[in-house]
């Protein structure tokens, strides 16, 4: 094997898990970046950076849509690829691929179409007042203009990962981070196009990232290549690669799906401020649940390819592995947003009436947050073994059967109003979070001790 390729056979499970993670942690916080910075270097423009951060918290819904499309067809696809190379099947790999890609780019190129063409309608659905949505809809069009670019970067990326090659995943990643991080200010302040220069930044950055992908995946370094020689879009693929992805499709979904509810229910509430209030506090949670999901998503090919290689001591230990890692996180950074609450919101907006209403709101919606690394822990386990009906199952009790409706109930109980949106999020960590680990180890861990 290559030496920048991980063997997910052989050697220690724990080291080949963090050999995997480490590189997609720093992959996933530089993937942060291209939003992150886009809020700081807005929440920073004189004069309008708090009303601006509302309009950008606005675009989330459909930037999340356009996360969740890539998900479909590229977290759906690679653990089948890994599956299908565990098995030693190069050419099933590879075909996996190819069609996944086919659907990346037919999505991308309708979302395009769609979100631009109803973009105004949309964000007022989302929560927009006058003041908001020129901020919104400058950020927006824009963005949606590179969808094709992002479906690339992001949904073939972990088709790197799954070949074992973390690093280079990561340079994917880091290549448009560090553009974006550089034409940020370019356009937002020296050219003086604010909203629209930092999507414009962000787009191009994407497309560097996506440039890089495809060069890669079609090049001599990758042990399975992207190809469409003689291609022709195989159904009966696309529908596995759809039916595993929809765990990851309904998770964004649904957080797009809580995104509008949230806005909703904190304009009737508390106005604009709460929601550049929300949109900080979206931000901060990016930033605290990245590590998790990363340690989640390390261990994900290496369950897939020794469970596609009937190799299941070594299944049961990268489980084990994974929750342990992930429980030990979320306690800390749960304990350190609970004793620095107006550091993490200042990162991103120093506005003093921003801040007296984030802290306390911060407070609530984190708390219990260490139930995420039991979310996560069973949500990969069940993608990774290619169980779908749980994965989408799970994905859905948590955002759409529980976060939602209480977003919308609980404000008018006991008088919560704002209090009662934030509140949401904590019960359903609890509640959804040991339900899908709790599931999984009934299920799946008592199967691979009898397959031993």
């Amino acid at each position: 094997m290559k030496s920048t390729q991980v063997d997910f056979s052989s050697g220690s499970v724990r080291r080949n898990v963090l050999a995997v993670a480490a590189p997609m942690l720093t992959a996933q916080l530089l993937n942060l970046l291209y939003n992150i910075i886009d809020r700081i270097y807005i929440g920073m423009i004189p004069g309008e950076g708090t009303i601006a951060l509302a309009g950008l918290g606005l675009c989330f819904p459909v930037i999340t849509m356009i996360t969740a499309f890539a998900n479909l067809f590229g977290v759906g696809g690679s653990p089948l690829c890994s599956i299908a190379r565990g098995r030693q099947d190069t050419e099933r790999a590879e075909h996996i691929m190819s069609n996944a890609y086919f659907m990346l780019l037919l999505a991308g190129v309708i979302l395009t179409v769609l979100g631009i063409a109803f973009h105004r309608p949309l964000l007022y659905l989302f929560g927009a007042s006058d003041a908001t949505y020129p901020y919104a809809s400058g950020y927006m069009v824009i963005y949606l203009l590179g969808t094709v670019f992002v479906m690339t970067s992001l949904g073939l990326n972990p088709y790197i990962n799954s070949q074992g090659f973390a690093r280079t995943g990561m340079l994917t990643v880091l290549l448009g981070a560090v553009s974006n991080l550089i034409l940020d200010p370019v356009f937002i302040f020296l050219l003086g196009m604010g909203v629209r220069g930092a999507a414009l930044a962000t787009i191009l950055s994407q497309f560097f990232s996506a440039v890089w992908v495809l060069l890669f995946l079609t090049g001599k370094k990758a042990e399975l290549k992207l190809h469409f020689r003689n291609f022709r879009p195989d159904f009966d693929c696309i529908r596995q690669i759809t039916a595993l992805g929809t765990s990851s499709f309904v998770m964004s979904c649904t957080d797009s799906l809580v995104q509008v509810a949230c806005n909703t229910m904190l304009r009737t509430f508390g106005g604009d401020l709460y929601i550049s209030v929300m949109t900080v506090i979206n931000s901060v949670r990016s930033i605290a649940q990245t590590p998790v999901m990363a340690i989640s998503d390390g261990a994900s090919p290496i369950i897939s390819y020794n469970y596609g290689a009937r190799n299941f001591p070594r299944v049961r230990e990268a489980i084990r592995f994974m929750t342990q890692l992930g429980f030990g996180y979320t306690m800390l950074i749960w304990t350190l947003l609970s004793a620095f609450p107006a550091f993490f919101i200042q990162i991103f907006n120093r506005d003093a009436a921003l801040v007296d209403a984030a802290v306390p709101s911060l407070h609530i919606y984190f708390f219990g947050f260490v139930m995420m690394a039991f979310q996560f822990s069973g949500q990969s386990v069940f993608k990774s073994l290619n169980r779908a009906k749980h994965a989408v199952f799970f994905s859905l009790l948590r955002k759409a059967f529980i976060v939602v409706p209480l977003t919308f109930l609980l404000p008018h109980v006991a008088n919560l109003g704002v209090n009662g949106v934030f509140l949401a999020e904590p019960i359903s960590n609890v509640i959804g979070g040991l339900a899908c680990y709790i599931t999984m180890r009934r299920t799946v861990m008592p199967e691979l001790k009898a397959d031993t």
